[in-house]
């Protein structure tokens, strides 16, 4: 890897509430709309990535999940930054968006974050604009599979 480029790790949950998955779908003043998965950084005093995930479902949701498992894994690299992303198939126990916290929430200027649910499936998921690219192309070929994923 070049000098100067930075490593940003961060989890990521498949969540399932039945048949759909639970999505964000992000509004922001400075590009189109987009869906992503629940999830951010690894932060330095996160006990490991399962607790990092765990921490961010709460921070975004309110919510807690059941078992998780790693299905899938991306590195993306930008210029100056290397983004190593690790998604974990999982299945909604409980969430309440009255709990929603977090730095995401502090400062309008990072703007939307409503809660969508999308069927998981692959024509439903490819009618939105999912990233990560290398995801949306991963739940083209497997989202039928991952309810059986999840444990």
């Amino acid at each position: 890897m070049s000098e100067g480029v930075r490593v940003r790790r961060a989890v990521r949950a498949l969540l399932l509430d039945g048949d759909e998955l639970v999505l964000l779908r992000r509004t922001r003043p400075d590009r189109p709309v987009y869906w992503t998965t629940p999830g951010g950084k690894v932060e330095p005093d996160d006990a490991d990535d399962e607790a990092a995930l765990r921490r961010e479902l709460d921070e975004e949701l309110g919510a807690t999940a059941g078992p998780l498992r790693v299905v899938f894994a991306c590195d993306e690299l930008e210029p100056a930054l290397r983004r190593v992303q690790t998604f974990y198939a999982c299945r909604l126990r409980t969430m309440d968006l009255s709990r929603r916290h977090g730095p995401e929430f502090d400062d309008p200027s990072n703007g939307r974050y409503d809660v969508d649910r999308v069927p998981c499936a692959p024509t439903a998921l490819a009618s939105v604009n999912l990233i990560p690219a290398p995801l949306a192309a991963y739940l083209a070929r497997h989202a039928a599979d991952l309810p059986s994923l999840a444990p």
